[in-house]
């Protein structure tokens, strides 16, 4: 055992061992972690931000803030003096990490009052803190994620995330809040708005892209209510029964800085739609509004009924009888992606074959993330039943278009509707060049000897014949794009036992069965065996892709006139020559029009409409659209 003094020698090398040593030191760490430590916050990682620390250890409260949280805010709030940005700022990330960590929605208030008193002192005012400080774009983060969370819904049938809009009276740690709610924000398209979700927490998946665009507010998609308000919007019965809509809420504190001080806080909710506004002023200046149209457009195609109606659309001609339309909206199958807005260039998607609007997503989100295309068009969006026959769909598509066209601008006053887009994809392609062709007589000739106006017909067998059968170009239509279009018909559908199945398969809609049955009655009557023999079995929309179809033949003969540009798309798969390839389903060959002013080959299958190269040529060509309308 030492002795005593040997101990006290020992102790004293260990303090002269101490003092020699240096208490100041570096580490070289890579740029990754001394990224990540200077970028740690309550937003990433749960923890205060260095900022913050560097207030809390000024003041000798870390340690205190781990230990009494609500103690130390007290204090904070307590020495508060208006122009305190560096007190502001902490106040706003240590209330919001004191509300994760005890869901007290209380101070997630507390952290946006503290973060808008932050960003917006009272007129009069400058602030301190510069764009170029980390603190500012986390001071606007946190306020958007506050005024979520803090507004957010705990009843038991709330939604994952819902938001409640609403004025009313809320508890704050250091006194009250009472919050107004302006209605003006409230409607879109003539519908309230309801069930508001956060999109903060939500993480997308299945869209390349997300267009996020920063600014201040909680971005928030919103459902549209089941029946429109008494004052309905023009065109308000076409949008989706299942739209999200992108909006934006705020929470505007009322002399925030000032109201501090005495804890009484005045607050106003406002809402704002993406579509209808991009920015608000503050204090007399234009600020912009936070927005995730992604986010949104996903939640809408979240577990969409569209994706499992797509094969039933095609086989049992479901789709807008099924329900799934409801009755108080448009049935002819045109529906839009926003209200109508004078100005905007319609941009019309027609599907495919056992397809949906739903597959245009992808081309939908990068269109919307574009501001230059998205304050020009406006997209609509077609939807059928894909197992009938391409006359017939054509024709719904044509009166649709004409229909809505009457609808939205009866005395032609809005000039941007009579320079409208179309776009097709596969079978859409068909139905697409059915809107800009002039065919004469010539699918009737090939059905029947007899003129057509000596025709002996029901008024509705003669509508749907002049439908399916004759085609002028629709005046509006000044564009079409076809991708991976079968012209010359589809390979799958030359089988004979393929079309033969399908027919079996495809119910037909009654209108068309109870006509074919009084013409092919008619026929025999008249010995119009030509008739007759074309009426043997009502066809389907296969029958009318194949390529020893003779009307499509006469429709592959009858090119887009040269007013109106046509842009082919053409899915080829693989690496051997162009010429020679297909994408699975349509052949090169088939796809090739001559008359196209630009053709782009994309090497990939048949569903090529959500690739790069494909999105971005249909963007090419937009633009090239608007110079020829400027």
């Amino acid at each position: 055992m030492p002795s005593l003094t040997q101990v006290l020698l020992i102790g004293g090398f260990a303090l002269i061992a101490t003092g020699c040593s240096n208490p100041i030191s570096v580490k070289h760490v890579d740029i990754q972690t001394a990224y990540s430590l200077r970028s740690e916050s309550a937003l990433s990682v749960s923890k205060p931000s260095e900022a913050s620390k560097m207030l809390l250890r000024r003041q000798g409260m870390l340690d205190r803030f781990e230990a009494e949280p609500d103690v130390v805010l007290a204090e904070l709030h307590a020495n508060l003096k208006p122009d305190d940005e560096d007190s502001l700022f902490a106040l706003a990330e240590l209330s919001f990490l004191h509300a994760e960590r005890t869901e007290e929605r209380a101070y997630y208030l507390a952290s946006a009052v503290y973060a808008w008193a932050l960003l917006y002192p009272e007129e009069g005012k400058s602030m301190q803190i510069l764009p170029s400080d980390p603190r500012y774009r986390l001071s606007y983060a946190l306020y958007n994620q506050a005024i979520a969370l803090g507004l957010a819904v705990d009843d038991d049938d709330a939604e994952e995330n819902e938001v409640r809009l609403q004025a009313g009276h809320y508890e704050l740690p250091f006194g009250t809040l009472e919050v107004s709610l302006d209605e003006s924000g409230m409607s879109w398209g003539g519908y309230p708005l309801d069930r508001f979700i956060s999109t903060n927490s939500l993480e997308v998946e299945g869209l390349r892209n997300r267009y996020l665009k920063p600014g201040i507010g909680a971005p928030l998609a919103a459902s549209l209510a089941k029946t429109h308000s008494s004052e309905k919007k023009l065109g308000a019965d076409r949008l989706g029964p299942y739209t999200k809509v992108p909006v934006t809420a705020l929470l505007n504190f009322d002399n925030a800085r000032a109201s501090l001080q005495n804890g009484n806080m005045n607050g106003r909710i406002e809402v704002y739609a993406e579509d209808q506004a991009s920015t608000v002023s503050i204090n007399g200046k234009k600020q912009p509004i936070e927005s995730d149209t992604t986010a949104a457009l996903a939640y809408q195609l979240n577990d969409s009924p569209l994706y499992a109606m797509e094969i039933a659309g095609f086989f049992r001609g479901s789709v807008l009888t099924s329900g799934l339309i409801p009755k108080d909206r448009a049935q002819d199958g045109i529906f839009f992606m926003h209200p109508y807005q004078v100005g905007k260039i319609p941009l019309v998607l027609v599907h495919g074959t056992a397809s949906s609007p739903a597959r245009w997503a992808e081309l939908v989100n990068e269109l919307n993330g574009d501001p230059k295309i998205s304050e020009r068009f406006q997209v609509w969006l077609f939807i059928y039943d894909s197992g009938r026959p391409v006359g017939y769909s054509a024709g719904r598509l044509r009166e649709a278009l004409t229909n809505t066209m009457h609808e939205l601008d009866p005395e032609g006053k809005d000039p941007a509707l009579q320079q409208m887009v179309v776009i097709g994809h596969s079978q859409g392609g068909l139905l697409t060049k059915l809107t800009a062709i002039d065919s004469g007589t010539k699918f009737w000739d090939h059905i029947s000897d007899k003129p057509f106006e000596q025709m002996q017909l029901s008024p509705e067998a003669r509508k749907l014949i002049e439908q399916a059968a004759f085609y002028t170009p629709l005046p509006f239509v000044k564009r079409v794009v076809f991708i991976s279009t079968p012209q010359h018909g589809a390979m799958l559908a030359a089988s004979q036992i393929v079309t033969g199945l399908v027919a079996k398969l495809v119910t037909l809609p009654l209108t068309l069965v109870n006509t074919t049955a009084q013409l092919a009655k008619m026929a025999a009557a008249s010995g119009d065996e030509k008739f007759v023999a074309m009426l043997s079995r009502p066809m389907t929309s296969v029958d009318t892709m194949n390529p020893n179809n003779p009307a499509l033949q006469i429709l592959a003969s009858i090119p887009v006139p040269a007013n109106i540009p046509a842009h082919s798309i053409i899915a080829v798969e693989g690496e051997g020559p162009i010429e020679d390839g297909d994408d699975g389903v349509v052949a090169y060959k088939s796809a090739h029009i001559d008359e196209a002013v630009s053709e782009l080959v994309v090497r990939w299958g048949h569903s090529c409409q959500d690739q790069p190269e494909t999105i971005e040529e249909v963007r090419r060509i937009l633009f090239e659209h608007l110079t020829t309308v400027e």
